[in-house]
C-alpha cells in the first residue's frame, strides 16, 4: 500500500453541493441554543467581582481564626513549620550556623591579603595600568 499512490477523483459540483449539506445539517444537529442562563449551585466561588466602592461590600466582618493560622502557618519557613527535613533538598542549609566560631583574630582558619611595601607598591602600578604582571 505504501508504494500505491492515490489517485485524486475528480468531483463534480452536485457531489461537492452534496458534502457542504450534510456538513451543514450535520452542524446543525449539534449545535444547541441556549436562551436561559443561571448560577452553577455547586459552585461555591461567586463569579461576579465587587466594587469597591459599594458600601455592603466594605463593611468589617470578623476575622476568621482558622484560617489566619493557615495563612501564618504558610507564611512560615520550613525550620518554622517542621522538627526536620522533610526532603532531601531541605537538608542543604538546614542547619546555617557554623559548625566553628569564625573568629578574625584566628590566623589558622583566616587568610587575609596582607599588602607590605612592596605588594603595596606593585598593587598600586597594578591598578594603575602597568602590564608586566607575568614578568
Amino acid at each position: 500500500m505504501a508504494g500505491r499512490q492515490r489517485e485524486k477523483t475528480v468531483t463534480d459540483e452536485v457531489h461537492q453541493n452534496q458534502i457542504l449539506r450534510e456538513l451543514y445539517l450535520k452542524e446543525l444537529r449539534t449545535q444547541k441554543l441556549y436562551t436561559e442562563y443561571h448560577v452553577n449551585p455547586l459552585r461555591k466561588v461567586h463569579p461576579i467581582t465587587r466594587k469597591p466602592m459599594s458600601w455592603h461590600d466594605n463593611l468589617e466582618e470578623p476575622a476568621d481564626a482558622k484560617f489566619l493560622n493557615v495563612i501564618h502557618h504558610a507564611a512560615q519557613g520550613p525550620r518554622m513549620k517542621y522538627p526536620e527535613t522533610e526532603t532531601e533538598s531541605q537538608e542543604i542549609g538546614w542547619d546555617p550556623e557554623p559548625l566553628v566560631n569564625p573568629e578574625r583574630q584566628d590566623n589558622r582558619l583566616n587568610h587575609f591579603k596582607v599588602y607590605k611595601d612592596i605588594t603595596l607598591y606593585k598593587a598600586k602600578m597594578w591598578s594603575l595600568g602597568e602590564d608586566d604582571r607575568h614578568k
